[in-house]
Parts: C-alpha cells; structure tokens; sequence
C-alpha cells in the first residue's frame, strides 16, 4: 500500500472515530436528561428522566388540604405532560447538529427506535505494512 493511500485511509479513520466519538458523547447526554416541573402554586413537583419516566413527584404537606383528589390528579398530569415535552424538547436540541439537513429526530428514528443501535463502533487499524 502506497504511504499516501495509507495516510488518507488513517484520515479517514480518524474523522470516523471523532465523530463516533462526538456520537457517544451526545448518547450519554441524553441518558442524563432530566426536567422537573412546579405547579403553580408550588404544591405539586415532578421529576420526568431522559426517556420520559416520572423520576419523582413530591407534595407539599398542604397539598391534601388545598386541593380535591380531582384536582391533584390534574396537577400531576398536567405536570408529567410539560416534563415529558421538555426532554423532548432538549434530545432535540442535542440531536440537531448530528442529523442530516431536513430530517427531524422522529422522521429519522420514529417512536420507540433505540438510538444506541445507530451507535458506530470505533476502527482498529492494523500496524502499518499488514493490509
């Protein structure tokens, strides 16, 4: 193999692995998201994790005095809705500058797609002189 063949593919390699890298990198982000949403009235707290999960949820002590079940009921849905849209909102943000121009994270992926299995893995080369 000639040295300038041989220098383009190890060129070649590295931008892979940099970018595999940067993949990686932007994966365990968005295993780290997390987004927390108050009530209004600071009686209700919400935890919702990076793949949509309730993490948490949390009363103040007067919760039971001030609102009806009904009413509680609401605040924590309502709660877990704005939770989950704002980790949707943030894989996004994070996912942009990795997609291609024009396609959007569900168009690429759809719902329930597991994005690790895009994953690349990184390239070995073998010493200079074994091809």
């Amino acid at each position: 193999m000639s040295d300038e063949y041989q220098a383009m593919i190890e060129g070649l390699a590295r931008e892979y692995n940099m970018q595999a890298a940067r993949l990686r990198e932007t994966y365990g982000s968005l295993n780290e998201l997390t987004a927390t949403s108050r009530s209004e009235d600071g009686m209700v707290t919400v935890t919702i994790g990076s793949r949509g999960q309730v993490r948490n949820i949390q009363f103040d002590p007067r919760v039971y005095r001030k609102l009806s079940p009904s009413e509680l009921s609401h605040s924590i849905m309502e709660l877990i809705g704005k939770g989950t849209a704002e980790i949707a909102e943030r894989t996004q943000e994070l996912m942009a500058p990795l997609l291609p121009e024009g396609l959007s994270y569900e168009e690429l992926f759809g719902d329930g797609v597991d994005f690790a299995s895009f994953l690349p893995q990184p390239i070995d080369l073998p010493p200079k002189g074994e091809v």
